[in-house]
């Protein structure tokens, strides 16, 4: 029998009290039973220790006024820490003199791909380093398909590459998807 999840959430260890002993629990359901539903509820963000000790996770609750053993089901969860994400803007061959060349600041340029696996991977990395050195270092993004004529000119054969420009010169670059603490070390040798 073919079996559908309706919502799995998976509590990060740090949104749930140290004192608390729960066990995740994905509750699955039969295709025909979803098939007679004309949609799921809607949630926004996760609580924490609410009334009498209750914990809700998503759509699934904990404690004595959850019923006991039993877990409620609900739908939809929705994210709200997206807002607070860093988007790191693109560059494009109309704006690359005036953001990178001419910055007085440093500047970070990521050179990837949407189809690029280690690229996705390195994404993170680059909004952490953008929101961690605002004000000292200006990150921004090429995509490669999109902004062949700048990649070609800089040499940029393989990708994610980060390139770390100063006074409109290159002068580092770091190939491949690295941890944070590599790219911190090229970054804090131009601040």
């Amino acid at each position: 029998m073919a079996t559908v999840l309706d919502s799995l959430v998976v509590p990060r260890s740090s949104a749930l009290p140290s004192s608390a002993a729960l066990s995740p629990i994905a509750a699955a359901s039969s295709v025909s039973s979803l098939s007679g539903r004309s949609g799921l509820r809607h949630y926004r963000g996760l609580k924490v220790g609410s009334a009498l000790q209750t914990r809700s996770v998503g759509s699934l609750s904990y404690g004595p006024a959850a019923g006991g053993a039993r877990h409620r089901r609900g739908g939809l969860v929705v994210c709200e820490a997206q807002d607070t994400a860093v988007e790191v803007p693109p560059v494009t061959d109309a704006t690359w003199q005036s953001l990178v060349l001419e910055s007085d600041s440093p500047v970070l340029v990521e050179f990837w791909a949407p189809w690029c696996g280690p690229c996705r991977m390195i994404h993170p990395i680059i909004d952490e380093l953008a929101k961690q050195y605002a004000g000292k270092l200006k990150c921004y993004k090429v995509n490669t398909d999109e902004g062949a004529a700048i990649a070609t000119q800089y040499g940029i054969r393989s990708i994610p590459t980060v390139i770390i420009f100063k006074g409109g010169e290159k002068k580092d670059a770091v190939i491949g998807a690295v941890p944070k603490s590599t790219l911190t070390t090229s970054i804090e040798k131009f601040l």
